[in-house]
């Protein structure tokens, strides 16, 4: 079981050997000498982009699973893996039992092929442990000698690195119902004369869940990293759920849907002040997240200055969305109340506020088109309300938690002046 916790799934012998047989068994499934079996292959692509198409479009628009449409990246793949179906079901007939069982042999190699290529693109996970979700599953409870006592901390040994926690964070003023969160705490928090630290309260994207900036965002390496640099000092992490299931959207607002804005802004900060010891100081407290979380990121600053004041935003949305029907977003969440939605977008605010003193981190993919475009006019109108902005951009990457892992530590290091953190 160890050896299958380690086995990489975006490079090493395994990804290597999963690469040959796709090729291969994707050869196999293409050749056949025959006219009509050039036909074949033309009606399982068109047949395979029919199937991929209609998905897509159930998933975005109907079932709302995801809020803006898929990468063409990951569309391409799915119609590898389909048109790979299509053709193993099309070899059956007539064949013999050998003939089959390399058909379906290279069907599984294609379909395992196209499926890693996702989830390189994504990012998410890293090793069988991620996609398993064996390493998380083994992160213990949030002990009391790491949270406040009123005596003063417990004496804890120093430790070289930060570690991570687990603990529910309970709805109490908005009965909002979410997923346990993670807690990074880093080697100043462990030692014996706690110091009270920054907090940064992160959100992974939709769909997902908390656990993902573990695995996709490589959030306890990057940390102990920057902690490293500044003798152990780093910020208090807090990774929460802002949905309450992996598929759920909340858009992070109050709303007929849930009362998101009010767990995040009330009960989140209320739990980590009177469980962890950390600074009380508003302008050592930041918030950030990936994708849909970059998005409620923005809005915890813009509509909540005084508890976040600094964000980071990688790959966010333009606004808040249930998908591409801006109108039934508002239906389904507002009762079509449109003036309610508009007046808590981050674009809406930053339009009417002014956020002089506070600061923001933007980053994205440049291969992450439409994501890009969203960058630009969030950072523009973010600079133009007051906010200090510093943009940056991962080449090559996109929709992709490569931002993340590779923009973290960017973020802190613009962010750790703020908090009075010094190199």
């Amino acid at each position: 079981m160890d050896f299958l916790d380690k086995l990489s799934l975006v490079d090493g012998p395994f990804f290597w050997t999963v690469l040959g047989a796709g090729i291969a068994g994707g050869a196999f499934l293409l050749f056949r000498p025959s006219w009509r079996w050039v036909l074949s292959i033309v009606v399982a692509v068109v047949v395979a982009i029919a199937v991929v198409a209609f998905i897509h479009w159930l998933l975005v628009n109907v079932l709302t699973v995801f809020p803006e449409d898929l990468p063409v990246d990951v569309l391409a793949w799915s119609v590898v893996a389909f048109s790979a179906l299509a053709l193993f079901l099309f070899r059956l007939p007539g064949s013999s039992w050998r003939v089959r069982s390399a058909a379906a042999g290279s069907f599984v190699a294609v379909l395992l092929f196209a499926a890693l290529q996702i989830n390189s693109y994504f990012g998410l996970n890293h090793t069988a442990a991620d996609l398993l979700g064996h390493n998380v599953g083994r992160i213990p409870e949030l002990g009391d000698e790491f949270k406040k006592v009123a005596s003063g901390p417990l004496p804890v040994s120093a430790h070289g690195a930060g570690i991570v926690r687990r603990a529910s964070i309970p709805g109490t003023e908005s009965g909002f119902k979410a997923q346990d969160a993670f807690i990074y705490l880093p080697p100043a928090y462990l030692a014996t004369n706690r110091t009270q630290l920054p907090v940064l309260v992160l959100f992974a994207g939709q769909p997902g869940r908390p656990a993902d900036w573990l695995t996709g965002g490589l959030l306890e390496p990057t940390m102990n990293a920057f902690a490293a640099k500044h003798g152990g000092v780093a910020p208090v992490v807090v990774v929460v759920d802002p949905n309450g299931s992996d598929t759920a959207n909340t858009m992070c607002m109050d709303s007929r849907i849930a009362r998101a804005d009010t767990y995040l802004a009330v009960d989140v900060p209320r739990w980590i002040n009177s469980t962890l010891d950390v600074s009380a100081d508003p302008r050592k407290w930041g918030v950030g997240g990936f994708s849909f979380g970059a998005t409620c990121a923005m809005q915890m600053t813009t509509l909540h200055p005084e508890i976040y004041p600094s964000f980071i935003a990688f790959s966010g949305e333009r606004e808040p969305s249930l998908g591409p029907d801006r109108q039934r977003t508002i239906q389904t969440a507002f009762g079509g109340d449109s003036a309610a939605f508009d007046a808590l977008t981050p674009l809406t605010l930053m339009k009417k506020q002014s956020y002089a003193g506070h600061a923001g981190f933007i980053a994205v993919g440049t291969a992450d088109g439409e994501f890009s475009h969203f960058a630009t006019e969030l950072a523009t109108a973010a600079r133009g309300s007051g906010f200090d902005i510093r943009q940056a951009s991962v080449v090559g990457a996109g929709h992709s938690w490569a931002v993340a892992v590779q923009e973290l530590p960017s973020a802190m290091d613009f962010l750790a002046p703020r908090w009075g953190i010094t190199q």
